[in-house]
């Protein structure tokens, strides 16, 4: 998660898990699954009664190709979620749209964001021309740890951490030249959604 999250709080997740007896191989993967035992790419064998192995997702986006639509790591959108044909509208992971508050064209991977893009796409054919301005969001939970996201940050230049990651008492700020981007909390709920009520505020 330190992608998303940046390292400390990577840091912390993975230091979670290892408490309660989950062991890492990072940098490794299988290159061997036979039965009961599992060979990693280093020459480790592990027994293994169970395999379960998540790869990663990529957008389809062969029909919007073919069909001469703008892309871009994901298919284009305007702030109404309507693609480069009109009256061609895309909502869900593979809609890249602009996002009013960090300024750029995001993507994201949730069903909130496609259920809410849904809901404004369906609108929209209809003839409503609503705006999709909703800030995304995501909760991750590790045992009875909460971990909570407001907004998106591919990328930020500042961390700024309130409170202590350590003790499960945080608040991050993620920052492009001093703007909050994104949130990430640990039992920090109020102050989740004051970050999120302020990022829809300067979205308006």
């Amino acid at each position: 998660m330190e992608r998303v999250l940046g390292p400390a709080m990577g840091d912390f997740v993975r230091a979670l898990h290892e408490e309660h007896g989950v062991v890492f191989h990072l940098e490794d993967s299988p290159a061997v699954i036979e039965a009961g035992q599992a060979m990693l790419k280093s020459g480790r064998a592990l027994d293994a009664d169970l395999v379960v192995m998540g790869v990663g997702v990529r957008p389809r986006l062969a029909l919007a190709e073919k069909a001469g639509l703008k892309i871009d790591r994901g298919l284009l959108v305007n702030s109404r979620l309507e693609t480069a044909a009109p009256g061609v509208f895309a909502a869900g992971d593979i809609a890249r749209w602009p996002d009013p508050h960090s300024g750029q064209a995001i993507r994201v991977e949730h069903w909130v964001v496609a259920q809410r893009q849904g809901q404004t796409a369906a609108l929209n054919m209809l003839g409503l021309k609503e705006t999709f301005d909703a800030v995304p969001f995501f909760w991750s939970q590790h045992y009875d740890i909460p971990i909570n996201y407001v907004g998106h940050a591919e990328t930020w230049d500042e961390l700024a951490v309130d409170g202590d990651i350590a003790s499960k008492d945080c608040l991050l700020r993620y920052k492009v030249k001093g703007r909050t981007l994104a949130v990430s909390s640990i039992f920090r709920d109020v102050a989740s959604l004051q970050a999120e009520v302020e990022m829809e505020r300067q979205g308006a």
